[in-house]
């Protein structure tokens, strides 16, 4: 009996003329993801993807977890196939929801018929698959308000198909059709969320990390390595800059108020992110701030860092709370890893009084006190560049 995925693609039907660009992008990602669980015939047709084992080598599950992670896709099925004709259906029902049907209680049968040449509608298609389920299965009621299981026949033009309920995609549009931008990725809970939802709408990441050797180990480096190589489970492989801006903060800590400190210390990210952003043609910055937070997330310590932004910054958490940051958190398998006690540079040299609502007029006149293009300049000839792949 053939086994097969039946994708369900979510806001992509709605686009216009340019809709075909948004699955063409989508079939080429499902390709590539599925390579590491075998030899996959990827099709599309009346608004479904169809996912084809060639082989019996097909890692199914494997391609399960895989499919579960592609941007684009909102829902998916495993389904027997079947000939389109009632013996075939009926024999593929009992045989191929064995397990489940086994362990239910009560169940019920809905039916699609897309093909209209079939003989039967989808109501008479219902009462003879669940007749002969009853057959086989004497312990199962029928139960059409609140069955414990839903057996769905769908006749399709290149067969028919059993399945269950379906299973949760990932949402979201195709990567890369959102076009490219900038997230500057620290080791917390926070900008990997900010990293994962922007991906999400489609967009392809420059990841930008901050380090401030010797005061930083190489093991929080590798800390956000781990962290973004969750995310590129569901986005695909990209590269991280990693910057050192030891220098630049210990200027700023002996010629600026420490009051000041982290305020100036997130200017300077903004302005090397800037720099990186476009030389790799990027349209954006994204950070993974939340309005008040911190110190420097209020709305002016913000308007102090995006006097400096050539770019528009993303800010796709700034009105969610701590509890909402952390179950996605969990949910895409970062959480463990942000709260590993490995210091990033934002947690040193933070001052023991943060000014939280600094005026942007005083925070360019304590930056006179420094060489601002010259450490930029050196900052950006530190930069490191470490490949992140799919795991």
């Amino acid at each position: 009996m053939k086994e097969l995925f039946l994708i369900k693609l979510g806001e992509m039907v709605l686009k216009g003329q340019n809709r075909a660009a948004f699955d063409s992008t989508l079939l080429k990602t499902i390709r590539r993801r599925l390579y590491s669980a075998g030899e996959f015939e990827v099709r599309y047709a009346q608004s479904t993807i169809y996912v084809i084992p060639k082989n019996e080598n097909c890692d199914m599950d494997r391609a399960q977890d895989k499919l579960s992670k592609i941007f684009g896709i909102v829902a998916f099925t495993r389904a027997g196939a079947a000939e389109k004709e009632l013996s075939s259906i009926c024999e593929t029902a009992v045989e191929y929801l064995a397990d489940q049907l086994a362990a239910a209680g009560s169940f019920k049968v809905e039916s699609k018929r897309a093909d209209k040449s079939f003989p039967l509608t989808s109501l008479e298609l219902s009462r003879e698959v669940g007749a002969a389920i009853l057959r086989k299965y004497h312990h199962l009621k029928v139960d059409v308000h609140n069955p414990e299981l839903t057996v769905r026949a769908e006749v399709r033009d290149f067969g028919a198909y059993l399945h269950t309920d379906p299973l949760p995609g990932a949402g979201g549009m195709p990567s890369g059709t959102g076009g490219k931008a900038a997230i500057l990725i620290s080791g917390g809970i926070d900008s990997p969320i900010a990293a994962w939802m922007m991906a999400r709408r489609g967009v392809e990441l420059v990841p930008v990390h901050f380090a401030s050797p010797p005061y930083t180990s190489e093991r929080a480096e590798q800390k956000v390595v781990e962290l973004l190589e969750k995310v590129a489970a569901y986005c695909g492989p990209m590269k991280m800059r990693t910057v050192s801006i030891t220098h630049i903060q210990e200027e700023i800590l002996q010629k600026c108020p420490e009051e000041l400190f982290t305020v100036i210390m997130r200017r300077f990210m903004v302005r090397i992110s800037n720099r990186i952003a476009q030389s790799e043609d990027c349209g954006a910055l994204i950070t993974g701030e939340s309005l008040g937070q911190v110190a420097s997330q209020t709305m002016q310590a913000i308007r102090c860092t995006d006097a400096v932004a050539e770019l528009p910054v993303f800010r796709p958490l700034i009105g969610t709370d701590k509890a909402e940051i952390v179950a996605a958190a969990h949910r895409i398998g970062t959480y463990e890893i942000s709260i590993e006690p490995y210091e990033d540079c934002c947690t040193v040299f933070t001052p023991r009084h943060p000014r939280t609502k600094p005026p942007v007029f005083v925070i360019e006149k304590a930056e006179t006190a420094l060489d601002v293009d010259t450490l930029v300049a050196e900052a950006l000839e530190s930069v490191k560049i470490t490949p992140i792949r799919i795991r």
